[in-house]
């Protein structure tokens, strides 16, 4: 007897990525796709009305940051098994997406060799990381925890602090956030305070020499 397809939702704001995972999906039998959101609202609603067993989930999200999409979605569906998708190759930002609750985390640029392989193996109720990731938290074993500036930040203001560094104004950041420009400025100056810098410029700085930002743009 043949077992049931692995039920899948998809969560990215690009339709093109959405439609490349479809295909990618479609092209194994052991997966169905059966629902999907554009923002972080719709991924929270589509897991409260569909049944699936795992999320397939981007970290930028247009109206929510990513690691506060994981904690909700945990709340609401524990068992809920969720793979992160994400441009972002940086060590800091697996970290603190598997301790909100993922299974798994995979860059985009490795998502068309690797994607199925990582499905299959949380489907199994594995954890699942791509090599690459692997030698990235290996390369960085020699950090003391919890003692750079940046790791005291929140997930929101190292997303904050991650748009700055891009080179965003407060204008784009409150547009992209769905927030106020008065509130991304209160982000920004927390950032700051916490980081004991005096201005932007030192942010960029800071980013660059401990190489916490890829260059990659967003797929």
């Amino acid at each position: 007897m043949t077992s049931p397809a692995i039920r899948i939702l998809l969560a990215d704001d690009h339709a093109l990525i959405r439609e490349a995972l479809r295909q990618i999906l479609n092209s194994c039998p052991s997966f169905e796709v059966v629902g999907e959101a554009a923002n972080a609202a719709g991924t929270i609603e589509l897991v409260r009305s569909t049944q699936a067993q795992i999320l397939i989930l981007d970290l930028s999200m247009p109206d929510r940051n990513g690691i506060e999409v994981i904690r909700v979605v945990k709340d609401i569906e524990p068992a809920l098994r969720i793979l992160v998708l994400t441009m972002h190759g940086e060590h800091q930002y697996a970290v603190r997406a598997f301790k909100a609750g993922a299974s798994g985390y995979l860059t985009k640029e490795s998502a068309s060799s690797e994607l199925v392989s990582a499905l299959t193996k949380i489907a199994n109720g594995g954890v699942y990381m791509s090599l690459a990731m692997a030698e990235r938290f290996a390369l960085n074993l020699h950090e003391p925890p919890d003692t750079l500036p940046h790791q005291c930040l929140s997930d929101r203001e190292l997303d904050v602090f991650r748009r700055i560094t891009a080179g965003e104004t407060i204008g784009e950041i409150a547009a992209q956030l769905c927030v106020s420009t008065k509130t991304v400025s209160t982000y920004k100056a927390r950032i700051l305070e916490k980081m004991h810098m005096p201005h932007a410029a030192a942010l960029v700085r800071y980013a660059m020499r401990h190489k916490l930002f890829g260059d990659s743009e967003e797929l």
